[in-house]
């Protein structure tokens, strides 16, 4: 089994990655799909999100209102740590049920927005960073989401920067490209990590579980 990190900011295309990788025969564990399901209704993971933030993040109907939620915690780095201890615990335990479930010889690839702000990359063979400028990704933001310039502006401000995730990248796909182009780079990446999965590999000798040098 391959493990790969894929990451990158918000709006820089990352959905997109990860669905040409599935294409390929990628097995995919959505971060942001766990954490949807970790604070469904009636969970323990949406009532410790109440205590720490109140009903007033509830929809009408009990559920979460994610857009409020966000609105808060984007604008304030204390209440997004809160959020963040609040979450991380159970999508990490969901993560690896879902990993251990995979094919032994399987590409599975992690699709965790907040990899490098949490320092998760060594815990993955390697990383992948999808990459695109602050410009492109305001534009996705405002366009294709419905953000205001300013709240999709707190978003980007919240995440790491361009900078710091491409330092912790050992792949980096660069979305400030068509499709078609993306789709070929896509499937050159893909025929790597194949490659990889399928290489006898020896643990380093700290025995962390990266494999590979950056590329």
């Amino acid at each position: 089994m391959l493990k790969v990190g894929l990451t990158g900011g918000i709006g820089a295309g990352k959905s997109e990655v990860s669905r040409l990788l599935v294409e390929h025969g990628a097995v995919l564990i959505d971060a942001d799909r766990i954490a949807r399901e970790v604070v469904a209704p009636g969970t323990p993971g949406l009532a410790a999100v109440v205590d720490a933030f109140g009903t007033d993040v509830l929809t009408a109907d009990g559920s979460l209102d994610r857009p409020r939620l966000g609105s808060v915690v984007f604008a304030d780095p204390g209440k997004l740590a809160v959020l963040n201890a609040i979450m991380h615990p159970l999508v990490g335990a969901r993560s690896r049920e879902l990993e251990a479930a995979a094919a032994e010889d399987a590409v599975v690839v992690h699709d965790v927005p907040l990899l490098t702000e949490n320092g998760l990359a060594p815990l993955y063979d390697l990383v992948i960073v999808v990459d695109a400028g602050p410009a492109t990704q305001l534009d996705r933001l405002v366009r294709l989401r419905g953000m205001t310039e300013d709240d999709a502006r707190a978003r980007m401000a919240a995440q790491a920067t361009r900078e710091q995730r491409r330092a912790i990248a050992d792949i980096v796909i660069d979305n400030d490209v068509p499709l078609d182009t993306l789709r070929k780079r896509v499937a050159e990446v893909w025929d790597d990590l194949a490659r990889r999965a399928h290489e006898p590999r020896t643990p380093p000798p700290d025995g962390g579980p990266r494999q590979d040098g950056a590329e």
